[in-house]
């Protein structure tokens, strides 16, 4: 019979101390330990952004949790959802433990991008974790927060460019 080892339990393995035989073993006669499963399956956390200072109900508020940097492409998962005056919850499930960044803004227009003036500046409230971006372009590094199992929850403030 051959049992096949996901890379996160070969992990949780080696930080155990089993040897991966004893768990092939134990795995085939049907007596691996719960508490190896379990401690693969806490390697992912449900991550709840709060965003605060939504402006208005016009138009959509797009959230997006990076990984490898702000941009689109460097970010593992983003969303729109309906603005909503005050603060607004967008909640991830089965986001991998590790460091993130939270980018923000309000789509005013719901064209589906963040507007800027001719200069780049931003036209539209915007937020990022950490609150940084305020009065230099954001820093990727600054903005990284640690995601935690079994669940973190990260705050973004709204704000227009030169405003609160």
């Amino acid at each position: 019979m051959q049992v096949r080892i996901s890379a996160p339990l070969q992990k949780a393995v080696r930080s155990t101390g089993i040897s991966l035989i004893a768990l092939t073993t134990l795995v085939g006669a049907g007596v691996a330990s719960p508490a190896i499963a379990q401690s693969a399956e806490t390697r992912t956390a449900t991550v709840t952004v709060q965003v605060s200072d939504v402006e208005s109900a016009e138009g959509q508020v797009y959230v997006g949790l990076c990984d490898r940097g702000f941009a689109e492409e460097r970010c593992l998962d983003g969303r729109f959802q309906p603005a909503q005056p005050g603060t607004m919850r967008f909640t991830f499930e089965n986001v991998p433990v590790g460091m993130y960044a939270v980018a923000a803004y309000h789509d005013i227009n719901m064209n589906e991008r963040m507007d800027t003036n001719i200069i780049g500046l931003p036209r539209e409230p915007y937020g990022f974790s950490n609150d940084v971006g305020r009065r230099a372009p954001p820093n990727f590094s600054a903005a990284q927060v640690p995601v935690t199992a079994p669940s973190t929850t990260i705050n973004v403030r709204m704000a227009r460019m030169g405003g609160n």
